[in-house]
């Protein structure tokens, strides 16, 4: 009788044991951004008072053109983060803004002074900050070997939109690390 009751204790523990294993892993948090490397950013250049948009392809390090801007104008300016799928590119936009908290995108100007404000469309962080994929840029001189910097980083832990600098910088964050770091001639 003793043998029985242990042996039934064994089965009654092995069933519970394999019961409770969760196969699917749902316990387990899944990362929803999948890093993929960004290998392209599209940057579109619109002039307020009209005109063909200018569209710069920024990939493997090098734009294939500069950035024309004019003293006195004001452009809207968009960027289109993409990844490489085969022999054609897919926007990460979308991902970038379903986990806006987890980026932020600084701009930086050498050669030229740019006024960079996030667009009202711009889409907001749940801390109040915009993430600066739509902005609009005033030229407040004409550029001379300028460029223009623009980083979409990753992870950090504190950001500000709100903080232009005596360098022409505008945003800043604290630690992260760059998934961009585009550098453009500006004409």
């Amino acid at each position: 009788m003793k043998k029985i009751f242990n042996i039934t204790l064994l089965l009654l523990a092995a069933v519970l044991l394999f019961s409770c294993r969760n196969d699917d892993n749902t316990d387990i948090p899944e990362d929803i951004h999948e890093h993929e490397e960004i290998s392209k950013l599209q940057v579109t250049v619109e002039d307020n008072a009209g005109g063909t948009p200018q569209i710069i392809n920024y990939i493997g390090g090098v734009a294939d053109k500069k950035i024309i801007l004019q003293n006195g104008k004001t452009y809207n300016v968009s960027l289109d983060f993409q990844t490489a799928h085969g022999d054609h590119f897919h926007s990460a936009n979308d991902e970038i803004i379903e986990e806006k908290d987890e980026h932020f995108i600084t701009y930086k100007f050498a050669g030229v002074d740019v006024n960079v404000k996030r667009a009202a469309d711009d889409i907001v962080r749940t801390d109040g900050n915009k993430l600066g994929l739509k902005t609009v840029w005033t030229v407040t001189n004409a550029p001379s070997n300028a460029t223009a910097n623009i980083k979409l980083i990753h992870a950090p832990s504190a950001v500000n939109q709100n903080s232009p600098s005596a360098d022409n910088q505008q945003g800043s964050t604290t630690g992260g690390e760059s998934d961009v770091d585009a550098l453009i001639g500006v004409q």
